[in-house]
């Protein structure tokens, strides 16, 4: 089948145009949370949110990619790093979650790009053809642990971290790949299921639906250098953006758990 879709003029998607399916699902994800806040049960709202889990997993994958083809990862850390510290302040704004850790909460108390950095931290940790200085396998491990540790209030919770080194560790096999995300992330539902919504917490098994486009990746970065800016730009901005029509919809609320 993939081969007559190919015939056909498809050459598949570009690492550029699956950031542009994952802006738009995120996109439509928040939106929703800022204008229903709390956890209805509408179908169609439902159906948004579950649109808005493509988002995530397509970030752990495209933080494997951009590692793996990256020629300075100094740079490329200090880009997460750098916009992690941007994304903490609008995502809190967004949300409207304290700016001051743990107040009311240990849950989203900052955005998935600090995890995101924390995970090519991780890959680093365990590429040891990347890597200058040797480390033992329980050295790895110890790190890990932190690294997860600290992606732990985060969005996401330490998810990121395990996902991306595991799509990384298996790289060229997409089954393995988005089996192990879902079986991970089977851990992250069912924090969900007794903490904060049964029905939400069954909707993150919805990080499948990434599967097909994960498959039809040609492994190029596609038309546009300046989209591995736009998508941290755009991810700020459109947090800041439902900030303010949160603030003007429902006063100083919070919409989300974590506040």
């Amino acid at each position: 089948m993939e081969n007559e879709i190919r015939e056909k003029g498809f050459s598949g998607f570009s690492g550029n145009q699956l950031k542009i399916f994952a802006i738009i699902a995120m996109t439509m994800d928040h939106l929703a949370s800022t204008i229903w806040p709390g956890y209805g049960k509408e179908w169609w709202l439902l159906c948004i949110h579950l649109i808005g889990r493509l988002a995530a997993p397509t970030m752990w994958f495209m933080i494997a990619e951009g590692y793996h083809y990256t020629r300075n990862f100094r740079k490329y850390l200090q880009r997460l790093f750098i916009f992690a510290v941007l994304a903490h302040f609008a995502y809190n704004f967004c949300f409207g979650i304290s700016l001051i850790p743990f107040r009311d909460s240990v849950l989203n108390q900052t955005s998935v790009i600090w995890p995101l950095f924390l995970a090519a931290i991780g890959l680093y940790i365990y590429d040891d053809e990347k890597r200058s200085f040797p480390l033992k396998n329980w050295q790895k491990t110890a790190i890990l642990l932190v690294l997860c540790l600290l992606a732990f209030p985060s969005d996401w919770s330490c998810f990121p971290v395990l996902c991306t080194l595991h799509i990384y560790q298996n790289r060229g096999n997409l089954r393995k790949q988005v089996l192990g995300m879902v079986a991970y992330i089977s851990m992250y539902v069912i924090v969900w299921c007794l903490c904060i919504d049964v029905v939400y917490g069954l909707i993150q098994f919805g990080i499948i639906i990434v599967w097909p486009f994960m498959h039809f990746y040609n492994g190029t970065r596609g038309k546009g250098r300046w989209m591995k800016w736009f998508f941290y730009v755009f991810y700020v901005s459109h947090l800041v953006l439902c900030g303010i029509l949160r603030l003007i919809l429902h006063s100083n609320v919070t919409t989300i758990v974590g506040g």
